[in-house]
């Protein structure tokens, strides 16, 4: 830059970096207005280090110098910027200045500084529809694409070197198949719209999924290895946890049909979905209002209903079994009741059997029992393993 540009840049500047200079100093340059003289801090763009006008103490200036200045500093406003130009001024000054030359000023800053001048703008939220879910996680936003039970609107993918991996490329893939827009962000994004949860470096908004309601009555012909029909009877699971671990452990092992009651019941969101790997997206899980009827009416087809209850509980008008002596042999309903509470007393006196697991070992108290969602699992795999056949062990 040559000097007669420097000269033009510090004559239209807003005087915003004006500071306070020594007394010493001021008395040297014969100044009469000494105090506001203006500082190295004029050299953008380090002008951060401009401090406010302050009074200054009695010192070696004669009163009548002191009361000229405190005359002066009254038509000077000082705000947050500790900008002390006059407010008669002000105004002046800033219709001199035209949009080229102000452009102009910022010439010979470096791109990072520039951007540390200019008024930053407010983020957008990237979700814009609050009703929608976000779909964290690999599997879950496959799925989510893949079976179209969803409305997708758009895929967040992290920005960096996990979109080169395989399982975001197919992703990504599926996304562009349906023409869904993809978004490159940042992580601090992704984690932001998950609220902090693992998201794997990809998100998905879409639509959220609801209990189904539709019920025919009639048993669901099988397509899996059970030739018996099973459904699974949820009553009150709250944990989206243990919600999540007992929809992917039912889906595994075969099971007809999952059903939930809806009251005090957990919903199914993105972090029930995330904890059963997306197998939420795949399965249909009906709701009820009343499993009592839903119950009734299954058991006057010729359904067997078999409930759980912990080693140490035991009921006077249903036989208590354990699940390894039991077999399935016809089509049956096995009742899971929530966590601490287990079944309700009106669904426990609708069960033929009551089913228990033995432990192997002598336990302490408070550890009588197991997760709800580790105890379904494993009461599924004893009444969907076929016995062995006989001569066998």
């Amino acid at each position: 830059m040559n000097l007669k540009s420097l000269n033009m840049m510090l004559r239209f500047m807003p005087l915003r970096s004006v500071r306070l200079c020594e007394p010493s100093q001021a008395l040297r340059n014969g100044s009469q207005i000494a105090p506001y003289h203006c500082s190295k801090s004029l050299s953008w763009p380090g002008d951060s280090g401009s401090k406010p006008a302050v009074k200054l103490q009695p010192s070696a200036f004669s009163g009548a110098s002191l009361r000229s200045r405190a005359k002066v500093s009254s038509e000077w406003e000082d705000d947050p910027e500790h900008s002390v130009v006059p407010r008669k001024l002000r105004s002046k000054v800033t219709r001199k200045i035209s949009p080229e030359l102000h452009a102009l000023s910022f010439d010979d800053i470096p791109e990072g500084n520039q951007k540390t001048l200019r008024t930053p703008k407010e983020d957008k939220p990237l979700v814009t529809n609050k009703r929608d879910d976000v779909v964290f996680g690999l599997s879950p936003c496959l799925l989510a694409l893949t079976q179209g039970r969803r409305k997708v609107s758009r895929l967040f993918v992290k920005d960096g070197e996990d979109q080169q991996r395989d399982a975001v490329r197919k992703v990504c893939e599926e996304a562009m198949k349906r023409d869904i827009q993809i978004k490159w962000v940042q992580k601090r994004d992704l984690d932001k719209i998950s609220n902090g949860r693992v998201h794997q470096g990809i998100c998905l908004q879409a639509s959220p999924l609801q209990y189904l309601r539709e019920w025919s009555g009639k048993p669901k012909k099988t397509a899996h290895r059970n030739q018996i029909p099973l459904w699974l009877v949820l009553d009150g699971i709250q944990d989206p946890m243990n919600l999540g671990a007992i929809l992917r452990s039912a889906y595994f092992l075969g099971v007809d049909r999952i059903a939930s009651s809806l009251q005090n019941s957990c919903p199914l969101t993105p972090v029930v979905s995330k904890a059963s790997s997306g197998v939420m997206e795949v399965v249909e899980i009906y709701g009820y209002d009343d499993l009592e009827d839903m119950i009734k009416v299954k058991k006057e087809q010729g359904w067997q209903v078999v409930g759980t209850v912990g080693i140490e509980e035991e009921s006077a008008d249903v036989p208590t079994v354990k699940c390894s002596d039991f077999r399935m042999l016809k089509p049956t309903l096995l009742l899971m009741g929530g966590e601490g509470s287990g079944l309700s007393a009106a669904l426990r006196a609708l069960c033929d059997a009551l089913l228990t697991i033995s432990p192997r070992r002598d336990l302490n108290p408070g550890v009588e029992s197991l997760n709800v969602s580790v105890a379904t699992g494993i009461l599924l795999h004893s009444l969907l393993t076929p016995p062995p056949p006989r001569g066998r062990r």
